[in-house]
C-alpha cells in the first residue's frame, strides 16, 4: 500500500470519487456535494484554517487504484481545552482490510503527534459540529443532509485501533402528523397563558433582526461550554447566507420573553431528499434538477437542525411550547412534510434526549465520537454530561 498526501487536483479528484465506488451498490448511500467537501479543505472557505491547520492523504493498492482516504486536522481553538491536546481525524473512508485502515489511521496520530496532539477525535469535522461530525453505527437508512454514512464494517476497524467510544450522538424520527402528547399540550397551554412569551416564525424580509436573535440566543446557550466558542457577526452572516435559499418561514421558530430572545426551534426541509438527484455536483444540470424538485415540493422531510434556550429558561415549559406552536403551522390538513428528523442529540444531554422522547421521537440512528489517547496508560474519560 503507497500512501500520498493529497497535492494534486488528481490527488483531490481521488479523494472526491472513492466513496463513490465504495458506495455504489448501498441504496442508501447519497454521494455529499462536491463543493461541500472541497470547501472544507479550500482555506478560503473555512473560517477554521485562521486557526488550525489540515492535511489529508489517499492510500493506493499496488495497481495504482484508490482504497482509503482520511484527513487530520487541529483546531487550537479547542484543542487544549482537553485532558490532552486533542486533534482531529474525519473523512475516513476504506475498503474492509484492518492494515489498509491502521496505515491511514498511523498517518493521521502520527502528524498530529508531531504537532503536540495527545489524543485524537474521530471521525469529526475540521468544521462546526452541525456536519461531517460521527461515525454510523446504527440507522443504515438516507443519511441528512452533511451528516456522515458509512459502511457498517468502520465500526470494527475503529475499535481495533483503539478508538473508544467519547460519546453519542442519536437521531430521533417522528412522523409529522403524529399527535403530541398530552404532557407537551399541557406544559404550552401553560406557557401561551402568560402574555409576557410570544412564539414567532421567521419572516424572510427580516432575516437581518432574526439573525441577531439567533447569535444572541446560541453565544447565551452554548458558547464558552466546552468547546464550543461564541459565535461572530461574520459566522452568522455566513451561516445565514448558506441556509437563505431553502429556509421555510413557516418552520424556524423563536421563542420570547418581554420581547427579549430566549430560545429557538429551527428547522429545515431535508435538502438530501432532493441532492441525491444530482450525483453531487450543483453545476447547472443539477441546479435545474434542485429547482425543479423544489418547485414540485417533492422534499417530504423536515430536519431539526438546533434547538435550545438561555440557561435561565430550561425546563420552564418553553419546549413545549414552541414545537406546540410550530405544529399549529405544520400539522394542517394538505402540508408536504411527512416526516421529521432531529439530528445530533448528544449522549452527554440527557435532559435533551428525555425532552425529545416526551415529544414523540424515537432514536433511529446512531453516531459515535470516538477519541484515541496516544499513550494509553492514561485515563480515559467520556464527554462530561451537561446539566
Amino acid at each position: 500500500m503507497h500512501l500520498i498526501e493529497v497535492s494534486t487536483p488528481a490527488h483531490r479528484k481521488d479523494f472526491l470519487r472513492l466513496p463513490v465506488r465504495l458506495y455504489k451498490n448501498d441504496p442508501n448511500w447519497i454521494r455529499p456535494l462536491d463543493q461541500d467537501i472541497n470547501a472544507v479543505f479550500d482555506p478560503a472557505k473555512n473560517k477554521f484554517f485562521a486557526h488550525g491547520e489540515c492535511t489529508r492523504w489517499i492510500i493506493q493498492n499496488g495497481n495504482g487504484e484508490t482504497v482509503g482516504r482520511v484527513a487530520a486536522f487541529i483546531n487550537r481553538n479547542n484543542a487544549y481545552t482537553y485532558d490532552q491536546p486533542t486533534g482531529g481525524m474525519g473523512f475516513f473512508e476504506c475498503i474492509n482490510h484492518r492494515e489498509t485502515a491502521f496505515q491511514l489511521f498511523d498517518a493521521c496520530r502520527e502528524w498530529l503527534q508531531a504537532r503536540g496532539m495527545e489524543a485524537m477525535d474521530g471521525p469529526i469535522n475540521f468544521g462546526d459540529r452541525n456536519k461531517w461530525w460521527g461515525l454510523l453505527v446504527e440507522g443504515f437508512t438516507e443519511p441528512n443532509y452533511g451528516m456522515f454514512y458509512h459502511h457498517p464494517y468502520y465500526r470494527g476497524l475503529f475499535e481495533a485501533y483503539g478508538f473508544r467510544d467519547y460519546y453519542r450522538q442519536y437521531t430521533y424520527f417522528r412522523k409529522v402528523m403524529e399527535p403530541l402528547h398530552p404532557i407537551v399540550i399541557r406544559k404550552a397551554e401553560r406557557i401561551f397563558a402568560n402574555p409576557d412569551y410570544a412564539f414567532r416564525h421567521i419572516e424572510k424580509d427580516k432575516l437581518g433582526k432574526y439573525g441577531e436573535d439567533f447569535r444572541t440566543i446560541y453565544n447565551k446557550a452554548w458558547a464558552n461550554r466546552g468547546d464550543v466558542p461564541e459565535m461572530t457577526p461574520d459566522q452568522l452572516r455566513a451561516v445565514m447566507q448558506e441556509f437563505k435559499p431553502i429556509l421555510d418561514e413557516d418552520i424556524v421558530w423563536f421563542a420570547y420573553y418581554k420581547e427579549e430572545p430566549v430560545g429557538f426551534f429551527v428547522m429545515l426541509p431535508e435538502m438530501n431528499q432532493i441532492f441525491k438527484h444530482v450525483n453531487g455536483k450543483l453545476d447547472l444540470p443539477g441546479i435545474v434538477k434542485f429547482l425543479w424538485h423544489r418547485r414540485r415540493r417533492t422534499c417530504t422531510k423536515m430536519f431539526g437542525l438546533v434547538f435550545g434556550f438561555i440557561p435561565e429558561f430550561q425546563g420552564k415549559g418553553l419546549e413545549s411550547a414552541i414545537v406546540a406552536a410550530a405544529g399549529k403551522h405544520v400539522q394542517v390538513p394538505g402540508q408536504h412534510y411527512q416526516d421529521f428528523e432531529m439530528n445530533w442529540i448528544g449522549d452527554f444531554h440527557p435532559t435533551m434526549m428525555k425532552m425529545v422522547e416526551i415529544m414523540g421521537g424515537k432514536a433511529c440512528k446512531t453516531h459515535i465520537t470516538y477519541r484515541k489517547l496516544f499513550d494509553e496508560s492514561k485515563p480515559f474519560r467520556r464527554a462530561p454530561v451537561v446539566s
